[in-house]
């Protein structure tokens, strides 16, 4: 596949995504929204709702709220708690079987990435009933109507409350693609920062870290961004300059939570157009092969491929350093560009993430070059097209054993 190919399919999608359906969802904010979300579904006619979410929600008690609100309200609820950190097909037809059993008329996804993931993928396989997840990966394979889906994000950071992705792992290969449809974008998110009180430091560094390399990912690229998106790529990564490093330091800042609620969120919903980059296609295949947190992948590469690109990726990497305010060496395009960068290694650092891949071994490279080109090449309009062999030696230089 020729790099000249890649910027040809791209420009033909620039054209084709001016008539596509681009929305916001409509949020509830502020601390306490999640006790209002039952009287919200109610009001919207719903009767019976799937709730997604994981073992872990349930064990800190995070839904107890939003579960009694729901019971105050007679809105009926059927639960489904085994939702994997990497969801995968099992656990998407798991979920399937529960909402048609139950006869269920809209879900709601309840904690991070993975529960949005595995929520959208399962309105996906109900629209697509004679579909297996694995022929509903790529792109636009969906294109009907999905249950309604309300999105309650307990972290900030994956954006998924915004997006028309749903990453899944096959069980039987371990390989991590995506269903992406404009249908599945979810209509209604619920930012409320007391859910994020409690994250530990390093998930709450991991997520914010994530939101800023949609931010990154999704400027840098520009090709299929408009105005909307670019403006809100800078507003992601200015409230992410301005609130991580503090929230780290003190979770219980309410106002520096919703701060970082509303940075993924608009960092969510410009990749959502914008697109991702080699960041995220080479962070998958982490993510699918060792069981890598999305988070620590999208932290621990973000810095590597913003240098690796080099002049190609330097002006927006200097607008971004303009909008943060940071002190160059030089008052020069390349100069700012490295300040950025450096910043984000600085940050990396403070917050005790390493600089490279915990597990990362040369007998996979192979394998990760191979799905990482095919996530990549040709849909991402990265700022280099890279080839296989560039992304080999990329991948080596990221200290694989």
């Amino acid at each position: 596949m020729g790099k000249a190919y890649c910027r040809i399919y791209q420009g033909v999608m620039k054209i084709g995504m001016y008539f596509l359906p681009w929305k916001m969802p409509q949020t509830l904010e502020g601390a306490g929204a999640v006790k209002k979300l039952a009287a919200f579904i109610k009001e919207k006619g719903y009767h019976k709702v799937l709730i997604v979410t994981d073992q872990t929600l349930m064990k800190l008690h995070l839904l107890d709220s939003m579960l009694e609100a729901l019971n105050n309200e007679k809105v009926e609820y059927v639960l489904f708690d085994g939702v994997e950190p990497n969801p995968s097909d099992i656990n998407i037809e798991q979920g399937v079987s529960l909402y048609l059993n139950n006869q269920c008329d809209a879900m709601i996804a309840f904690g991070g990435g993975s529960p949005m993931d595995c929520a959208k993928a399962i309105g996906a396989r109900i629209a697509r009933p004679h579909k297996t997840v694995a022929q509903l990966q790529g792109l636009f394979k969906v294109l009907r109507r999905i249950p309604t889906i309300f999105t309650v994000p307990t972290t900030a950071g994956t954006g998924s409350e915004t997006t028309i992705a749903a990453v899944v792992t096959d069980s039987k290969t371990h390989h991590k693609a995506s269903i992406n449809d404009i249908s599945l974008m979810p209509k209604y998110a619920v930012l409320d920062p007391e859910l994020t009180i409690g994250l530990p430091p390093h998930v709450t560094s991991t997520t914010g870290m994530d939101a800023l390399c949609h931010a990154v990912e999704a400027y840098t690229n520009n090709t299929y961004n408009t105005k909307l998106e670019k403006d809100l790529c800078k507003k992601a990564v200015k409230l992410i300059y301005d609130n991580l490093y503090h929230v780290y330091l003190d979770g219980h800042d309410i106002d520096a939570r919703q701060n970082m609620q509303r940075a993924a969120f608009y960092a969510g919903r410009a990749f959502t157009r914008g697109s991702v980059g080699y960041v995220h296609a080479i962070g998958h295949t982490l993510g699918g092969l060792y069981g890598t947190p999305h988070g620590l992948a999208m932290a621990i590469l973000l810095p590597h491929v913003m240098r690796q690109f080099g002049s190609s990726a330097h002006e927006k990497l200097a607008d971004l350093c303009d909008v943060c305010g940071i002190q160059p060496k030089e008052n020069t395009i390349e100069s700012k560009a490295e300040a950025f960068i450096e910043w984000i290694e600085d940050l990396k650092e403070k917050m005790q993430i390493p600089v490279y891949p915990p597990t990362l071994y040369k007998k996979d490279v192979d394998q990760i070059v191979e799905w990482a080109y095919k996530e990549g090449n040709p849909l991402y309009p990265t700022p280099q097209t890279w080839s296989k062999e560039e992304f080999k030696t990329f991948i080596l230089s990221l200290n694989a054993k």
